[in-house]
């Protein structure tokens, strides 16, 4: 191990991104910008008409709201500073900056798997207890349930993000990723990261496994009362209502479990960065269609405001 004083003190990180692609630059730089533009505008616009459509006034689109506004905060954390770096070629990132960069994408991304097994709860009440529905969930239990949802990580993930940033980087300075995740950092420290290797795990089996749990028991309870259910029309109903929810669960559980849950080592960075291409833009941009073009008081409120 160098002496401490042989450690050169990293002021700057690089953020490679996809400078392996230098011919599509420009292209991947509009193709994120559309995406970008399209995110803010449509999970704006659902938050804007659950607020204002009295019709959109129960707990279901409450939860909604909320979660479009975190989408808008998620990509928010990533997707201006590649946007940046593809834009001018410049992809120096201060160590301070890469830290908050790194802490909020986590706090937003834990919000985004306590406020999905929320939703999860919501829809299992009101289909499998529809009669107490207004009572268990009433707005107090919403406030409280989104509020913990937002605070419960906070502490956990500022301590953990401090541990990182005390680590000694000694080296490369070339984060290979087009954020500052927690395993690329951690490929640059000197000394053994073991510990906070296996803190990421702990996070993300905690923050990530749990609530993927949850949701999933929810779901064989809730699809094996739907499927008792006398009629086709009332199964059709109760179906379609889950499906969309269901639909964004797999997308942005699977991409991020596999990526953090899969070893380091045998895979590419390549697949860790199209992987997190998934979960960071894809289901952000994804979600609002999903949520919007399976659910007729939406798009009827939308129409309305039309």
């Amino acid at each position: 191990k160098p002496p401490e004083d042989n450690l050169t003190e990293l002021m700057d990180l690089v953020l490679l991104g996809f400078t392996n692609m230098p011919h599509v630059q420009w292209f991947l730089f509009g193709l994120f910008l559309i995406i970008y533009i399209i995110i803010l505008l449509s999970n704006g616009t659902i938050f804007l008409i659950t607020k204002m459509d009295p019709t959109l006034q129960s707990p279901m689109y409450f939860f909604l709201a909320n979660f479009s506004f975190l989408e808008i905060c998620y990509t928010s954390t990533t997707l201006p500073r590649m946007l940046m770096n593809l834009g001018t070629q410049r992809r120096r990132i201060s160590l301070v900056a890469c830290a908050t960069q790194m802490y909020f994408f986590l706090m937003f991304g834990v919000t985004e798997c306590l406020l999905l097994a929320v939703m999860a709860y919501d829809r299992y009440v009101a289909i499998c207890n529809p009669l107490h529905y207004p009572l268990v969930m009433n707005h107090r239990v919403c406030i409280q349930l989104v509020t913990g949802s937002w605070t419960i990580g906070i502490p956990f993930l500022i301590e953990y993000t401090y541990q990182i940033f005390s680590l000694s980087f000694c080296g490369s300075n070339q984060i290979n990723h087009f954020f500052c995740d927690v395993f690329p950092i951690l490929k640059l420290a000197c000394g053994d990261t073991f510990v906070n290797e296996l803190l990421a795990y702990m996070v993300a089996v905690l923050f990530g496994m749990v609530p993927f749990l949850l949701i999933l028991g929810s779901y064989s309870k809730l699809i094996s009362i739907i499927l008792k259910l006398p009629s086709v029309t009332s199964q059709a109903k109760a179906f379609s209502t889950c499906s969309s929810h269901l639909m964004v669960v797999i997308l942005f559980f699977g991409s991020a479990i596999i990526t953090y849950l899969r070893s380091n080592t045998r895979h590419s960075e390549g697949t860790g960065k199209i992987l997190s291409l998934f979960y960071t833009i894809l289901t952000p941009m994804f979600n609002p269609m999903i949520y919007t073009l399976r659910n007729k008081d939406v798009i009827i409120a939308l129409r309305k405001l039309l």
